[in-house]
């Protein structure tokens, strides 16, 4: 029988972070049992506003050609503890504030 990947929930963070041109935002170290991270960035997709940068390393910097997480379409990551991710808006104008960051466990 086959499932789909399952994950534990152990904590949830939101990043605020500035629009494009600003400055990259870190969240916090991740937790000693996070393996993987479920990234979302909440709002209204138009024209002028389509998603964020985003980079995860040990001390990570999001620049205007990191990755792109799309608005509203969550993406997981596999991650190692103590790793933490940046993020900097794509868009000139910020009307989404916040990006939201769950840690999730083994499978």
């Amino acid at each position: 029988m086959q499932f789909h990947d399952a994950y534990r929930i152990l904590a949830t963070q939101n990043v605020a972070y500035a629009a494009a041109g600003g400055a990259s935002a870190q969240s916090t170290a991740f937790a000693s049992q996070t393996r993987y991270i479920r990234v979302v960035s909440v709002g209204v997709a138009s024209a002028s506003i389509d998603g964020v940068r985003i980079a995860i390393d040990a001390s990570p910097t999001a620049t205007a050609t990191s990755a792109l997480l799309a608005v509203n379409f969550p993406e997981i990551f596999k991650v190692a503890p103590g790793q933490k991710i940046a993020v900097l808006g794509n868009n000139r104008y910020r009307k989404r504030q916040r990006h939201r960051t769950h840690g999730l466990g083994t499978k």
